[in-house]
């Protein structure tokens, strides 16, 4: 299973703000759409950063709750990883493993093309052992 078939399959909007917004309005944003990241980018929608939940808790309990009102630019995580969607199931969860992160944007042509979280990863892998343990009962009945 690739990203390319899990993007087909849940769909490639992503949630995007730009990298001047206040972490409070982004934080709104998070709230809105009920995810957990959001992908900052500028207006060629190219990557700039990634905020998630875990940024702004850290911001806050680092420097106080004036944080809110500076730019997420000030708080992202600047240098994102991000897939492609060739890459496989397995590589993705290697991928948010080593690097502690929920959330993986999808880089098409240098910009965004979907991103994907640690729930569409793990949904993904059940369902491809579901799938070949049915074949093996399958085969194992024929």
């Amino acid at each position: 299973m690739t990203v390319k078939a899990i993007l087909d399959q849940k769909g490639r909007d992503v949630v995007t703000v730009g990298p001047d917004i206040s972490v409070a309005e982004a934080g709104r944003e998070l709230s809105r759409h009920k995810i957990g990241a959001i992908i900052v980018a500028d207006t060629d929608g190219k990557i700039c950063g990634i905020l998630s939940e875990r940024d702004i808790v850290r911001s806050i309990a680092e420097k106080g709750p004036s944080i809110l009102e500076t730019p997420v630019s000030s708080v992202m995580t600047s240098k994102v990883k991000v897939c492609d969607e060739s890459h496989s199931v397995i590589q993705l969860m290697e991928m948010m493993t080593q690097g502690r992160f929920r959330h993986l944007p999808v880089e098409v042509d240098g910009k965004i093309g979907g991103i994907i979280s640690i729930g569409d990863v793990v949904r993904m892998r059940i369902e491809q052992v579901e799938r070949e343990a049915e074949e093996i009962k399958a085969y194992i009945a024929s």
